[in-house]
């Protein structure tokens, strides 16, 4: 075999070997994103149970301490403004967007958290059994929230990586041109805690 013959077949098995390389590359990619449209999924919908779980609650409580108004009303528009900032691909994608949803979500959660000391002023709403169930549920969800946003960050994180590292920027440029996403940071309510004030006005 001629010389230039062999130099072709090794470039011609350079070529295949490296587009191959980039298509396997790219796939990758893509799987990556899809796992993070999974996770951002999982989070949306566990964010949804509590949603639905608040008008219980807060119609419970109404029934032993319908003169807390002003908690109770903080509750219904926190959730309000939490359903008004959907999470989608356009809102991990824009730190700016993904703030005001964290602000929304972290509103809803300090009013819930000041439901949740009100509540404790009246033994009888405590020991009402719906109360108790709708408490579990509630617990549980935040707890699935956590999980869920934990499991999207670990997604997230790997995607972001993968488009940021040599030589999947590369490729995701010239190919798959997915974005990178924002991880969930710590809601800045879950860091003090609610404050009520029990003082009985005149």
């Amino acid at each position: 075999m001629k010389p230039i013959a062999i130099v072709g077949l090794a470039l011609l098995a350079l070529l295949v070997l490296g587009g191959a390389s980039m298509v396997s590359m790219n796939n990758a990619i893509i799987t990556l994103d899809a796992q993070a449209d999974q996770m951002t999924g999982q989070v949306s919908s566990a964010l949804q149970r509590r949603l639905d779980l608040i008008p219980n609650l807060v119609e419970t409580v109404k029934g032993y301490a319908s003169h807390e108004n002003e908690t109770l009303t903080a509750v219904i528009k926190a959730r309000a403004s939490a359903t008004q900032v959907k999470l989608d691909a356009a809102t991990v994608t824009d730190p700016k967007k993904l703030a005001e949803f964290n602000q929304a979500q972290g509103q809803l959660s300090a009013a819930l958290g000041k439901l949740m000391v009100v509540s404790e002023q009246y033994p009888n709403l405590k020991a009402d059994k719906h109360f108790v169930e709708l408490m579990t549920q509630l617990e549980g969800t935040e707890n699935r929230i956590k999980i869920e946003r934990d499991n999207y960050n670990r997604a997230v994180t790997a995607l972001n990586i993968k488009v940021r590292t040599f030589p999947g920027s590369m490729v995701n440029s010239m190919m798959a041109n997915v974005k990178q996403r924002e991880v969930f940071q710590a809601e800045e309510a879950a860091k003090t805690a609610p404050k009520v004030s029990f003082d009985k006005k005149p």
